[in-house]
């Protein structure tokens, strides 16, 4: 396989047969200070943060349309509850804490993420997806209004932009919440990587400038995708190897689910000849 341009091969970074080494943390903490300044790092690459996530469900790779406690339509009202787990944001976020830092690129505030931002050009194939996200306090239900979302995550064949794809920085935006707590993303399904259940990261900022200006996240987290729904899609040949990867995992078995996904399984509702809607209830 062609090197990607950061010294290190496709089947290099998932050479664990488990991007598992590139999403469960080590030793250090989720969110580093250090903000990239010419050229791209590879140190600590593989150095992640753990999950910290709560309790269990039973929901297990629940089919389309199955709501769990974490799963919200965009015009529902919020209650109180726990607040979503805080997982690692894996060695790829793109946001200055492990080399490069793309929060402050024009362009990166926006709803559709598809496609390559700062004078880069190209687009993310793949089964469309808009993700709903509804950002309330956990301690009320109240809607946070102006609180901002960095949400990315992985290509159809399971690689990352910036990082695992040099020349391209899609599927990563930032949007700020709606007086409801509202955030819309237009995006693709992601695809499944060796030993990682489908998913999505995303951090929950204060407001827009805090996240364009490096200030530190109030939360990070993960999003998972539930398996029937992933099964439709993977069947696509633009996701490669997704299908037979996700037949050798399970929520249960996933290093970073395991723990408890009720809180952050989304409710996916339409088809791989559509496209989909994702909701997902984010308390913090």
């Amino acid at each position: 396989m062609s090197d990607n341009g950061v010294g290190m091969t496709h089947l290099d970074e998932h050479d664990d047969h488990g991007g598992l080494q590139r999403d469960i943390p080590k030793l250090i903490t989720r969110r580093q200070a250090v903000m990239w300044a010419g050229g791209l790092s590879l140190a600590g690459i593989l150095a992640a943060c753990g999950s910290d996530s709560e309790g269990a469900s039973t929901a297990s790779g629940s089919s389309t349309g199955v709501a769990t406690s974490g799963s919200a339509p965009a015009d529902s009202t919020a209650s109180a509850g726990p607040e979503i787990p805080d997982e690692t944001q894996g060695p790829f976020p793109a946001d200055g804490s492990n080399g490069p830092n793309l929060l402050g690129t024009d362009g990166i505030n926006r709803s559709d993420i598809t496609s390559s931002i700062g004078g880069l050009s190209g687009t993310a194939e793949g089964v469309p997806m808009r993700l709903q996200l509804t950002v309330v306090n956990a301690s009320d239900g109240s809607p946070l209004a102006g609180a901002a979302v960095y949400l990315w995550h992985c290509t159809a064949d399971g690689r990352y932009s910036i990082y695992e794809i040099s020349d391209q920085n899609y599927l990563r935006g930032v949007q700020a919440a709606d007086d409801a707590g509202r955030i819309v993303f237009d995006t693709i399904v992601p695809g499944c990587y060796p030993g990682r259940w489908p998913h999505c990261h995303f951090e929950v900022y204060g407001g827009l400038d805090d996240a364009t200006s490096g200030q530190q996240a109030t939360k990070t987290s993960q999003i998972a995708l539930p398996q029937a729904d992933c099964e439709a899609v993977y069947a696509d040949s633009r996701y490669g190897g997704s299908l037979s990867n996700l037949g050798r995992l399970s929520l249960a078995s996933d290093g970073v689910f395991a723990d408890g996904w009720q809180d952050q399984l989304a409710t996916l509702s339409g088809s791989p000849s559509s496209g989909y809607t994702a909701s997902l209830l984010v308390r913090t």
